[in-house]
């Protein structure tokens, strides 16, 4: 069988990275590439595109080089979230991407709060009142750069803006869409009826199509720039979670992604529409999944990986020497000296607030238990144990609403961590299923472009193709025991410090 190979692209916050698949999913090539966070005021984060543009370029150029191919078939982009920018008719710029971390348009939402019905906001559209948001981003430029919001042609996100500029269509997939604040997710169209109370113009907006659509080829001229002889067919790609969560073979009801970086993040696939009380309440958003047929929500910890490094910088110093001169990675290292059973130590790991299902930014971290006998180990292992307590606050909120997970998947910088996966185990009670791919967002969208492609049938036939796992962690039965009794104590912390980390301010 002639070899066919699929170029998959991951536009993140802080960098970029184009991978080179072939249709079993095995890797030829990659390449990244970092650019800047502009952050010159409090609560800004603003980005230049055409920066981030020419830094995709070199990366595709770098991976087919790797490669050593000169025909790639399709390629499908998995984009940053509610990254909004104004554009003229002919997509040229009018002014700084505004990126989903700037929380300028908080100001906007209150104001909306006061005016109109929240509730209604989130049962037609499947989104919680957010300052990250797409629409409210678009109602910040309204209110503070009036001329440029009634001179733009359309408010775009990177899909529409690197799918221009390739040579395709300007078109929003509908995973972006449904995460916008705007788009009516029973109907499938923007909400003119939101748009109204937002006095956003819907023709200012983009066309809108499915996740997995052919939106065009591959500019001649750029394609060979790049190092191709043949012009791609472009696949309209989607929200990193959804496209990282098809890159973890996430594509049927019960099963979950837990991704772990900075942060740590949880997505969850079903079939049935998610509108309810706790729900909204617990800040959880229910949107479009990039399969179809499936709807997608996920949890957010503002802590993950960063907690464990906050450890290193402040208690790790000797042993990031002694890894140092072993050769060996530092959090490893650490986590071995730990032992292999619930901590003594309970962390809060609100060190930036708490993410869902709390959304309480005024929430502080705190250590507990601590003796003269404690040990920084205790501590180490106290934050991997927290941090998968938080997790499984999250998991249980989600079904109360109604979302059940049988299966978990483990992608990100922690899925490297045998101990803490066993941890997870043991925590959740549930069976954890590590990768082989750690690329899951551009393998999401080579999944994608190949399905789109009509190579595969389906998103489901691809991802049985080209995503495979690597391990499988189960829960022990009297850790699991002893972890719940731990877990009940936890429960009780934030309550317990809520009032004193109000007083701290």
């Amino acid at each position: 069988m002639k070899m066919l190979y699929y170029m998959g692209i991951d536009v993140g916050t802080t960098g970029c990275k184009t991978v080179i698949f072939d249709q079993d999913g095995s890797e030829y090539g990659e390449a990244y590439r970092e650019y800047p966070v502009i952050c010159t005021m409090p609560h800004q984060a603003e980005q230049d595109a055409e920066q981030v543009f020419a830094m995709l370029i070199q990366t595709m150029s770098e991976a087919v080089s790797k490669a050593g191919v000169r025909s790639v078939e399709a390629l499908s982009i998995s984009v940053q979230g509610d990254a909004v920018m104004p554009v003229d008719s002919d997509y040229q710029l009018l002014h700084p991407v505004i990126l989903g971390m700037d929380y300028r348009p908080n100001e906007q939402c209150m104001e909306y709060r006061k005016e109109q019905d929240e509730w209604k906001l989130y049962e037609i559209t499947g989104q919680p009142l957010h300052p990250i948001n797409m629409m409210a981003k678009i109602m910040w430029f309204y209110k503070k750069c009036p001329e440029i919001a009634e001179k733009a042609y359309k408010f775009i996100t990177y899909g529409e803006f690197i799918l221009k500029r390739l040579g395709g269509e300007a078109v929003i997939d509908d995973t972006m869409a449904s995460r916008s604040m705007g788009y009516d997710i029973l109907e499938r169209c923007w909400s003119e009826q939101i748009l109204k109370t937002m006095c956003i113009p819907k023709e200012q907006l983009s066309d809108v199509c499915r996740s997995g659509a052919a939106a065009g080829k591959m500019n001649r001229a750029l394609a060979e720039q790049i190092g191709l002889q043949n012009c791609p067919i472009l696949i309209a790609g989607g929200h990193d979670q959804p496209m990282g969560a098809v890159g973890a073979g996430v594509i049927r009801e019960g099963m979950a992604l837990d991704s772990t970086g900075t942060a740590e993040v949880l997505s969850t696939a079903y079939q049935e529409i998610k509108i309810n009380r706790n729900m909204h309440d617990c800040f959880y958003s229910c949107y479009f999944h990039a399969v179809p047929n499936l709807y997608f929500s996920f949890a957010h910890m503002q802590t993950g990986g960063i907690l464990q490094r906050w450890y290193r910088d402040t208690f790790g110093y000797k042993e990031a020497v002694e890894a140092e001169k072993l050769g060996r990675n530092f959090y490893e290292y650490a986590q071995a000296k730990c032992k292999n059973e619930p901590s003594s130590v309970l962390v809060l790991p609100h060190f930036n607030g708490s993410g869902t299902p709390l959304c309480d930014m005024d929430s502080k971290g705190a250590i507990a238990g601590l003796t003269l006998s404690s040990t920084r180990h205790d501590v180490l292992k106290g934050i991997l144990d927290s941090l998968c307590y938080e997790l499984r606050t999250n998991l249980e909120a989600m079904q109360r609403s109604g979302i059940v997970i049988n299966e978990l998947r483990a992608a990100g910088g922690g899925a490297r961590s045998s101990m803490w996966l066993q941890t997870k185990a043991n925590i959740l009670g549930t069976v954890i299923k590590t990768m082989e791919s750690k690329e899951a967002g551009c393998l999401g969208a080579a999944v994608l472009a190949a399905a789109g492609t009509g190579f595969y049938r389906s998103v489901e036939e691809a991802c049985k193709k080209m995503v495979r796992t690597a391990g499988r962690y189960e829960p022990e039965p009297d850790m699991q025991k002893r972890y719940h009794e731990k877990y009940e104590v936890y429960l009780e912390l934030y309550g317990s410090l809520k009032a004193i980390n109000r007083r701290l301010g």
